[in-house]
């Protein structure tokens, strides 16, 4: 296994993609903590900070569908390049615009449009981007390589916007973010394109119909996709709940919620390093059943017991279940669906993830207002506990049929 890690960073191609993926998570970790604390500190009511999420997964899952044919039908890296340059643009107009006028609800939730079709667009070009450049053999560990970089970024991210929004504001953060995006892009343009199958029946049919097509005649796809999206939503949720959670319940500051959210990050470091070995190991679905287990069992912590050190493992936990159910979920896909369909079966799941959110998070705000943050954690204890009841069924019925 180590000599795979080796090898696929000695290649150009990849570590610069990886460094891309690092930094640009970075700044999407920097934005997603920013903003949460931001609203809720400016608003004082979480339902607005759900409003602001709801509004970002709405963007992304009406970008999802173009997003797909768009990977499906242009260079990939290309896809890759025009995410990062078109949300670094607009930004630094709300920056300037911030900078004259202070904080404004409606920028805000521009600027949560921009993220959620902008990082819509990144994870479905990304993905099939690593489908089509490696082996199949390597699938898994470039999957650990991806949530590694995601988690690298993110509890780096995690740490030093709580850092940042204690003693600069918001505007520093979105400064930082801009920087990244163009650091990435860089980094990027070395990335030699890569090449689309553009001559076969499947690469002409780049439209959503014929990917749904293709979707609903492999169960096994339609299986893995469903579990797929079940950590996306509670990521949201908890994205939700969490500012919340430390500002009327632990009644803290934003260091903490920072920190909270790095441990988050560093559980999905813990996971990339581990999962791929884990794949090695363990079947499939016994792996996502104990998985799924591990992140039920410490959201229902979170909501009977209040206190940081708490928080601060129940967050790791959370981010190292969340983040090998991806490479796992990931991997799988990867090595069933064809390359053409990869855009579209990626947007696809990501999509219905950001649909189911446009409600949940919206509910979640509201429901944390009157019932208090903690309970947000019990509905997403329950959430993960259907991912271990699908998958105990899914593993009866398909025993034979693992891809």
């Amino acid at each position: 296994m180590r000599h795979n890690h080796i090898h696929l960073l000695f290649s150009k191609r990849f570590r610069n993609f990886f460094l891309a993926d690092i930094i640009s998570g970075f700044g999407v970790g920097m934005t997603t903590v920013g903003a949460n604390w931001y609203m809720l500190q400016q608003t004082h009511t979480s339902k607005l900070v759900g409003l602001y999420l709801t509004i970002n997964v709405l963007a992304g899952f009406l970008m999802a569908p173009l997003a797909g044919a768009l990977t499906d039908k242009y260079s990939r890296r290309n896809v890759i390049l025009w995410s990062f340059v078109g949300r670094a643009i607009p930004m630094i107009l709300i920056a300037g615009i911030f900078y004259l006028t202070g904080f404004n609800i409606w920028l805000m939730f521009i600027l949560s449009i921009i993220t959620g079709a902008g990082w819509i667009t990144y994870m479905s070009a990304s993905r099939s981007f690593i489908q089509v450049i490696m082996p199949l053999k390597y699938l898994g560990t470039a999957n650990s390589f991806i949530e590694i970089s995601l988690q690298v970024g993110m509890f780096m991210a995690g740490a030093i916007s709580g850092i940042i929004l204690h003693y600069a504001g918001f505007l520093v953060v979105l400064v930082v973010n801009i920087l990244v995006f163009v650091i990435a892009s860089l980094l990027i343009l070395n990335v030699t394109k890569d090449k689309q199958p553009v001559n076969t029946n499947d690469a002409q049919n780049s439209g959503l119909k014929k990917g749904l097509s293709y979707v609903c005649h492999h169960q096994t796809i339609i299986s893995l996709g469903l579990l797929s999206i079940l950590p996306l939503i509670v990521t949201q949720l908890f994205n939700v709940s969490s500012p919340d959670y430390v500002y009327t319940i632990l009644k803290t500051n934003s260091v903490v919620y920072g920190t909270a959210d790095m441990l988050y990050g560093i559980g999905g470091l813990g996971a990339g390093l581990i999962t791929s070995g884990l794949i090695a190991h363990f079947r499939q679905k016994p792996l996502m059943i104990m998985l799924f287990s591990l992140a039920t069992l410490v959201l229902i912590s979170l909501y009977f017991w209040h206190f940081i050190g708490l928080l601060f493992l129940s967050t790791f936990g959370l981010g190292f279940s969340n983040s090998a159910l991806r490479v796992v979920t990931n991997t799988a896909l990867m090595k069933i669906v064809k390359p053409p369909f990869m855009g579209r079966v990626t947007s696809l799941w990501n999509g219905l993830a950001q649909f189911m959110n446009i409600f949940a998070s919206t509910t979640m705000g509201l429901t944390n207002d009157k019932f208090g943050a903690n309970f947000g954690f019990l509905c997403m204890s329950f959430i993960m506990s259907l991912g271990i009841i699908a998958s105990v069924l899914t593993l009866k019925a398909k025993r034979t049929t693992e891809p």
